[in-house]
């Protein structure tokens, strides 16, 4: 089978980019930080994965932020006995294939995007740092009111579904649990 593998960091992002023109017969696609692999749509495919499978991937740093996991994904990858592609970066690992050009060229470009992930987060902290100083950051600001949080107790009381409850609040299933 070909897998592509399709990760944009935020909901607000587009994915319509990667992967154009690539015929497959399955997708996978994320709309959450590669910061770590604990991804639902990521973890789906490893365990999917079988061998003469091809999985492609836009560029290494859809599939991963930092050096440690692009090499152990790309380490499971093919060891299950299947071939990755990165498009972007014009590099193929196979299980039978061996480079060490391309595994050089694979470390440096992920150690590249770990850095450009680190100075994101350090530009982020000084940013607001900064707005504190000047009074403006006041923190992320509560989704629900005191009232709201009481109103759902209520209604998880009665038995309501969760799904219901937030679609009713305008927020995540998650946002309900973490008041809960």
């Amino acid at each position: 089978m070909i897998f592509n593998y399709i990760r944009v960091s935020t909901t607000d992002q587009n994915t319509e980019r990667q992967l154009l023109n690539i015929a497959y017969d399955r997708a996978y696609i994320e709309k959450i930080s590669g910061k770590n692999t604990n991804r639902p749509e990521l973890q789906a495919m490893l365990l999917n994965i079988r061998v003469g499978d091809v999985v492609n991937v836009h560029s290494m740093d859809r599939l991963a932020r930092n050096t440690k996991d692009l090499l152990n994904l790309v380490e499971e990858i093919t060891n299950k006995g299947a071939k990755i592609i990165f498009h972007k970066e014009n590099l193929t690992f196979a299980p039978n294939k061996q480079d060490p050009y391309q595994k050089m060229m694979m470390t440096m470009l992920g150690a590249v995007a770990e850095l450009e992930r680190n100075l994101i987060l350090e530009r982020q902290r000084e940013g607001i740092a900064l707005a504190k100083l000047h009074g403006k950051y006041k923190g992320g600001q509560p989704k629900l009111t005191t009232e709201q949080v009481e109103e759902i107790k209520a209604l998880v009381n009665k038995r309501t579904p969760i799904t219901t409850i937030a679609k009713q609040y305008g927020v995540s299933r998650r946002t309900v649990y973490n008041y809960l």
